[in-house]
């Protein structure tokens, strides 16, 4: 099914990434996605990324189980997304209790959103003390007892975005790949490190290519794909269906029409997506919500530059929407020195 990436030096990057993607009973036009990530895909977020568009699906925030059977689609900070992109987007839930999470997965089916999404990845403590997140790899009973549960309950895609596991095999993944397509989840989202791990290591890709390897269903590869050329390479490396990109995504909003549309960014581009995001930010949250939003933003978005520590001090110092104009407006014009490739000191918060 997958075979196309075998001829990666034949067919260019840019055709292969623009190749449609069944997943489930529906289907993508194109096979790089947005990755999941807290306190930063939030709707503001995603409105900016259509302005480029480029991508297959994208994602909200991670959402409670618990809490969002009766969230308010309107008022919700994480459970929110406009119309118009309802049918590309994935929801993503954490949760430890089978019922629970089934309920959270109708209710997004009922909204019409294109699918649910597990989270079996996330290693912040906040959530492995609940048992969510990449706690449920300690208890694969439960992970599949989860699966299961959703999947009598929906018909709509379901994708599982995971980790390794809490050690360094890839034993584990591979596993629970096929025990998850066996229980009806239609594509996954792999990240090869472990949960201790967060980002201190590089990930292993070969692991990617096992997992893939190992199951029928799409599995798209995450981790540390920054450019084109890292594209190409986890594509030649792992095999895999497609790809998820998370970081990179936040610094460069354009980056899946680079890859799929050839975009070519220009210098002042940095400083109308700077504005463009302090403007969505504050129309669709609080002022308090919304400093502490754009704050986490411009710490992916300085990775751009060479000098980036120094121009996210300053906007560290910025404590209202219009310190934050002014001092974008001073630092991009002209557009600071552009770092060949992002810092990723800085992605590591």
């Amino acid at each position: 099914m997958f075979k196309l990436i075998a001829k990666m030096s034949i067919y260019s990057l840019q055709s292969f990434l623009n190749t449609s993607l069944k997943i489930g009973q529906k289907e993508i036009a194109r096979r790089v996605i947005l990755a999941p990530m807290a306190g930063l895909t939030h709707i503001a977020f995603r409105e900016i990324l259509d302005n480029f568009g480029g991508y297959g699906l994208s994602y909200t925030e991670m959402c409670n189980a618990r809490a969002l059977p009766h969230e308010n689609r309107h008022k919700s900070a994480v459970f929110s997304w406009r119309d118009s992109e309802a049918k590309r987007l994935v929801c993503q839930i954490y949760g430890a209790e089978p019922q629970t999470m089934a309920k959270a997965a109708r209710r997004i089916e009922n909204e019409g959103l294109f699918g649910v999404d597990v989270n079996m990845g996330c290693s912040v403590a906040a959530i492995c003390h609940k048992n969510a997140g990449a706690a449920l790899l300690k208890n694969p009973s439960l992970a599949l007892e989860i699966v299961k549960t959703i999947r009598a309950t929906v018909s709509c895609p379901l994708i599982i975005k995971y980790r390794t596991g809490w050690e360094d095999k890839p034993d584990l993944a591979i596993r629970l790949a096929q025990e998850f397509e066996q229980a009806g989840v239609d594509a996954l989202i792999f990240h090869p490190r472990t949960a201790p791990d967060r980002r201190s290591r590089p990930p292993k890709w070969e692991y990617i290519k096992k997992v893939q390897n190992a199951v029928s269903i799409p599995v798209f590869g995450n981790g540390n794909v920054f450019t084109s050329e890292d594209c190409t390479r986890m594509l030649d490396t792992t095999n895999c269906a497609g790809i998820a990109l998370g970081r990179i995504a936040i610094a460069r909003p354009w980056i899946f029409a680079e890859l799929t549309e050839g975009f070519e960014p220009y210098p002042e581009l940095y400083r109308e997506v700077a504005l463009k995001m302090v403007h969505l930010v504050w129309s669709y949250f609080e002022q308090s919500r919304a400093i502490k939003l754009f704050k986490k933003f411009a710490l992916y978005f300085c990775a751009n530059f060479v000098f980036g520590n120094s121009i996210l001090n300053g906007f560290a110092k910025a404590q209202t929407k219009e310190e934050i104009i002014q001092y974008i407006q001073k630092t991009f014009n002209p557009c600071p020195q552009l770092a060949p490739r992002p810092n990723t000191l800085l992605f590591a918060g």
